[in-house]
């Protein structure tokens, strides 16, 4: 993996956009752009405050071909494909279509479990009603690998959980976590923004009733290792 590539990848890997990762710095995003499109290459002030901020050492950041480095990769990138592949057909089978309820794992929790013949399965399990909270998780092989909590409310009238659902259905490959950016349906409008990668991400969702904001969910998680 080339420096540039391998610089693209920490950053990703650790949630940072561009522009959060240069105010995390304190350097300009058209630095950040330069070294990750080969342009620049960072110097060993900003080397060691890359290892600082990633928990990498130097050397495995700069060294190429290196053994050391393949455990950047291991168990995230060369598998993400596959996890998302399987979250969105296991969401798309639970708790957005109703299928799939399984026996409470708590007392009063709602609980969801979805498996196929890949070795993954898929298990979502939340307390509450009009306010919850929860957590979607994905084992492989019997392996925790990805992991999502969340907590919302009812904010107020005609709220529809109908209307959830059908959105919950419609979950995105490039956001694989809830709905889509922007559902609408009639009067009801659903809008969901991500900060960060699959690998590390929070992000927030509401639905609005003509004008007035009906309800919200916050959310957050990524890979385990």
């Amino acid at each position: 993996m080339e420096l540039k590539d391998k610089l693209q990848f920490l950053r990703k890997q650790n949630g940072y956009s561009q522009e959060q990762l240069a105010d995390e710095l304190g350097i300009a995003r058209q630095t950040i752009s330069k070294w990750e499109n080969g342009q620049a290459v960072p110097e060993l002030g900003g080397l060691i405050l890359l290892s600082d901020l990633y928990g990498v050492t130097i050397d495995r950041i700069v060294k190429e071909g290196d053994e050391c480095n393949i455990s950047l990769c291991k168990d995230t990138g060369s598998d993400i494909n596959k996890i998302i592949k399987f979250l969105l057909t296991a969401k798309k089978n639970t708790y957005a279509s109703s299928d799939n309820k399984t026996v409470s794992c708590r007392i009063n929790s709602h609980d969801f479990c979805y498996q196929d013949n890949s070795g993954y399965q898929y298990y979502d399990t939340y307390l509450g009603g009009e306010c919850f909270s929860g957590e979607e998780g994905v084992w492989l092989h019997g392996i925790p690998v990805w992991s999502m909590n969340y907590a919302g409310r009812v904010v107020g009238e005609n709220f529809s959980g109908d209307f959830l659902k059908e959105v919950l259905k419609g979950v995105p490959a490039d956001m694989p976590f809830r709905g889509p950016k922007i559902y609408t349906k009639g009067d009801y409008h659903y809008h969901c923004k991500v900060d960060g990668e699959f690998v590390w991400f929070q992000g927030y969702e509401e639905i609005f009733y003509m004008d007035e904001k009906i309800y919200e969910c916050y959310f957050h998680g990524g890979v385990i290792r």
